[in-house]
């Protein structure tokens, strides 16, 4: 079966030894449904993107699972459980530990990646939990590593995964959760620091806020901290995110904050109905080690329908980066509350 020049190198190279992938398997991390067309009916496939996970929905007899919520999912299940690596190191430990849950006594554990994603690096925190790793292949710049599931796990619980920093600003502090692989784990990042201290100084006039690509949830759980702090009325922020990490570090954040609002997975704003009177954002704008603006891009074009008329969007981003004259042209009239070499806050009112 020819391969599909669709497919990630990545990918690619787990193809070229589809002969290891025999009995019941499990794929982590996988980005294109074209590879589960490649492959035997049946299995499970775990992505951590809730767009990669609608696709990889239209295969049908595979079982797809949304991140790391193993609820529908059994342990010592499979006979082999292919990994691919993360953009971000530290999620690998993540996968490693669901590969040894999924897989039975004696699996065959296959670690997949890039050189440019750090493979060789992979290979150490492979060998920690599978000390008979070995390469068996190398090829589309990436290689291709397989150990034996000789200490498999009795539990695998994502709570377990949870790590509590605090986070102050304006005079409000919280307890943020982190997982993982989300974005800024442990620390308030600077466009947020930024964006919250706007919100400060400049307070929205709004009865229904969304926060898109929220993260672990710090602008919506320090939010409704702040106006309670300081007499105003508290305002539910709804939040929105691709990751499954960010979702549930917000869920958990809120919950710990006594915070309102629903927590929703989305590619985008696709998965999302209804208006709000006022959207704030951080938005992402890095694709591994390259500048991405395009999430950012779709999110203006699509953001208007879902402002109230005269409604508010707050977004912090790097100055360096052509918002300006988009945001004009999809929402309304902008102004900046802030700028600096770094970063500028944009304030928009939707025509």
């Amino acid at each position: 079966m020819s391969l599909s020049n669709s497919l990630p190198n990545s990918h690619e190279a787990l193809l070229r030894n589809r002969d290891l992938l025999t009995g019941r398997v499990a794929l982590i991390g996988p980005a294109s449904p074209s590879i589960l067309a490649e492959l035997p009916a049946g299995g499970i496939a775990v992505s951590e993107h809730a767009g990669q996970v609608k696709a990889l929905e239209s295969q049908a007899d595979w079982q797809i699972c949304y991140g790391y919520d193993v609820s529908a999912l059994q342990p010592a299940s499979c006979d082999v459980v292919s990994i691919f690596l993360p953009k971000v190191r530290a999620e690998l430990d993540l996968r490693l530990a669901l590969a040894r849950w999924l897989g039975r006594d004696g699996a065959t554990i296959i670690l997949v990646g890039e050189k440019k994603e750090g493979i060789a690096g992979a290979i150490k925190q492979l060998r920690a939990v599978a000390p008979d790793a070995g390469k068996i292949d190398s090829a589309r710049h990436c290689q291709v590593w397989t150990a034996t599931n000789s200490a498999p796990l009795e539990r695998f619980e994502i709570a377990d995964w949870f790590e509590w920093h605090t986070v102050s600003n304006s005079g409000v502090s919280l307890q943020i959760a982190g997982l993982p692989g989300i974005f800024s784990k442990g620390e308030l990042d600077d466009g947020t620091a930024r964006l919250l201290d706007s919100l400060a100084e400049a307070p929205l006039k709004a009865s229904k806020v969304l926060d898109f690509a929220c993260g672990a949830g710090v602008v919506g759980a320090w939010l409704q901290g702040w106006q309670a702090a300081n007499d105003k009325p508290v305002t539910p922020v709804d939040a929105v995110d691709v990751q499954y990490q960010a979702v549930t570090c917000a869920r958990a954040t809120y919950d710990r904050a006594g915070a309102k609002g629903d927590i929703i997975a989305s590619d985008g704003l696709s998965e999302l109905e209804g208006r709000w009177s006022a959207v704030v954002t951080n938005p992402p704008f890095h694709a591994g080690v390259k500048t991405d603006t395009s999430m950012t891009e779709n999110f203006l074009r699509d953001v208007a329908r879902h402002l109230t008329s005269g409604g508010e969007l707050r977004l912090v981003a790097n100055t360096f980066l052509p918002y300006e004259t988009m945001i004009k042209r999809f929402v309304g009239p902008v102004e900046r509350l802030y700028e600096d070499r770094k970063f500028t806050v944009y304030r928009a009112v939707r025509r």
